[in-house]
């Protein structure tokens, strides 16, 4: 292997690992800047806060595999999260309320997947239409009021095993989702699909009800981050919800997914992007950035993502074709070589 060949595998490496080695850095940084980042405490503040945008960001990531995408997921929080806590208002047992809570949410999923993968609306339209008819059915649900569940909902300080609830529940969608994507047929069907769909569907699989799987997840996973959330607040509002969707997507395409679809990981790629999201928030309030900026920075994290996803995509097709070109061409010398020595 000459020089050149090894310098365009160490920029693929790097081209494939730019969240860990951005979370990292950035990382660096914020703890250059301010001390008090570099504790073990604002860590696991950091984890926690970042639970629900988290399992969020996991479903994003079915849904992104695909090559679609759910703008919808912050409406089916309010909307799930106002069911659950009229029934707590109404004196229900908490664990049937978080079940009905997971199951409407699930259902929202299940519509969202019956418009795109069976009346043939294009993802970005349909999702963008249940988002604004989502939040108006809510409003109409909760009567905008707002709900406290501070009583019903206590376990958000809970620990299992020394770790904050909010985090195992965290953890342990992140396994899940590792093992349904890596090792089931659905996961991997899910990455053959969202690379070529036409040839997915000449190779025999069922893209219809691969998409409505992911959309489905996607719902549940939205209805679960609900739960965490409203245990973490203690409230809900009209505002519940609200603009989550983004960060959620920015998670998923700064962890590795790609909006063109066939590429992501939920391990380490969702986890470092949910992470970075949250640092980069957590980091501009220990630097006492004005309150107003940091309300920009969201779309300019997305904005960078998107971008960075773009040129990063780009490059790493044009090394994995060179690479490929030169190890053939390689082949085929060595092939000669062999075929004149034994001559």
């Amino acid at each position: 292997m000459n020089a050149n060949q090894s310098r365009q595998r160490l920029l693929l490496t790097l081209l494939k690992n730019t969240p860990t080695i951005l979370f990292v850095v950035i990382f660096v940084v914020f703890s250059l800047l301010d001390q008090r980042f570099f504790t073990w405490t604002n860590f696991e503040n950091i984890i926690s806060s970042s639970a629900f945008v988290g399992i969020l960001a996991v479903g994003m990531t079915f849904v992104l595999l695909t090559g679609g995408i759910d703008l919808s997921v912050g409406a089916n929080m309010y909307i799930s999260g106002g069911i659950l806590a009229i029934m707590l208002e109404q004196g229900y047992p908490l664990w049937i309320s978080i079940l009905v809570c997971l199951f409407c949410g699930t259902l929202l999923g299940l519509f969202n997947a019956f418009l795109i993968s069976k009346v043939k609306i294009i993802p970005f339209m349909a999702t963008l239409g249940t988002l604004t008819a989502g939040r108006g059915l809510a409003l109409l649900i909760t009567e905008s009021r707002a709900i406290n569940v501070t009583k019903e909902m206590p376990f958000a300080a809970a620990r299992l095993l020394g770790i904050p609830l909010p985090i195992v529940v965290f953890l342990a969608v992140i396994f899940v989702a590792f093992i349904v994507l890596n090792h089931t047929s659905p996961g991997r069907q899910l990455y053959a699909m969202g690379n070529d769909p036409e040839a997915a569907k000449k190779a025999g699989l069922n893209v219809t009800r691969l998409t409505m799987f992911a959309y489905i997840v996607c719902g549940f996973c939205a209805a679960l981050a609900t739960v965490i959330a409203l245990s973490q607040q203690g409230r809900l509002s009209a505002s519940f919800g609200e603009g989550v969707e983004f960060r959620a997507i920015a998670a998923a395409v700064l962890g590795g997914a790609s909006l063109f679809g066939g590429v992501g990981a939920v391990f380490p790629g969702t986890l470092i992007g949910t992470l970075l999201v949250q640092m980069i928030s957590t980091g501009l309030v220990y630097l006492q950035v004005d309150l107003y900026l940091q309300e920009m920075i969201s779309p300019l994290v997305i904005f960078f993502a998107v971008f960075v996803d773009a040129q990063r995509m780009s490059l790493i097709k044009r090394l994995e074709r060179r690479n490929i070109r030169v190890e053939k061409t390689a082949g085929q010398a060595l092939a000669e070589k062999k075929a004149l020595t034994t001559l």
